[in-house]
């Protein structure tokens, strides 16, 4: 089963990358934009069938090395 994991961080951590990303693309030509936040994507194959289990087990990998929780969020789709 393919579970997707979106990390980004938390509202109101500082993002240097998002505003370097920011500041090219205004620099492009593309000045409305209004912020940008860079994250991390995954795409996970777990060798389970059932739903529940394979995003409990996701969901432990994000809690263990995948997301800081200190600064980040993740979110199992």
């Amino acid at each position: 089963m393919k579970i997707k994991v979106i990390v980004t961080l938390k509202n109101g951590v500082l993002d240097p990358q998002g505003k370097a990303i920011q500041q090219t693309l205004n620099g492009m030509g593309f000045e409305s934009i209004k912020e940008v936040r860079q994250g991390k994507y995954f795409d996970i194959e777990v060798n389970e069938n059932e739903e529940t289990k394979a995003k409990s087990k996701v969901e432990d990998m994000c809690k263990k090395l995948l997301a800081n929780l200190v600064i980040e969020d993740f979110k199992i789709i």
